[in-house]
């Protein structure tokens, strides 16, 4: 069990919680976490208030720079693809994911804009961390949205 996965779906139960999708991000940079976040898209009225990008502005914020150099993120979900270019210009140098997205995700499942040679910065990325449990919320979820049980 990773231990910074562990809290990225914490963050996704966050998000549950609150009705929205679950999916949960935690930034981490010399072994402390200095962000976590979860998907915010329905409380922020923001087509663009997916969990990294919330995760990345707070990461951001603690270190007053927009470089994430040495920072890894860990989410529940493979990201899409607004969602991997800011990984990608956030600099952030690994990102781990849990459960892939076969509908939307930018990490290989629909697209993988990690492997483009043109662009300026290289993610080292690792998908299926605790895959079950990562898709397994997501399904829940969603099993309850369509059926209310």
């Amino acid at each position: 069990m990773n231990p910074y996965m562990r809290l990225a779906i914490e963050e996704a139960r966050k998000a549950f919680e609150k009705d929205e999708v679950p999916v949960g991000a935690v930034i981490i940079k010399n072994n402390k976490v200095i962000s976590a976040a979860f998907n915010l898209r329905e409380t922020m009225k923001s087509a663009t208030a997916h969990a990294e990008i919330v995760a990345i502005e707070a990461a951001c914020k603690f270190l007053q720079s927009w470089h994430l150099d040495g920072c890894d993120i860990y989410v529940t979900l493979e990201p899409c693809i607004m969602c991997a270019g800011a990984i990608i210009n956030a600099r952030i140098r690994s990102l781990y994911f849990g459960a892939f997205d076969p509908k939307a995700g930018a990490c290989g499942s629909v697209t993988d804009v990690f492997v483009l040679n043109e662009l300026n910065h290289r993610v080292d990325v690792y998908g299926g961390i605790m895959e079950d449990e990562c898709a397994g919320l997501l399904k829940d979820f969603f099993r309850l949205k369509r059926t209310g049980k």
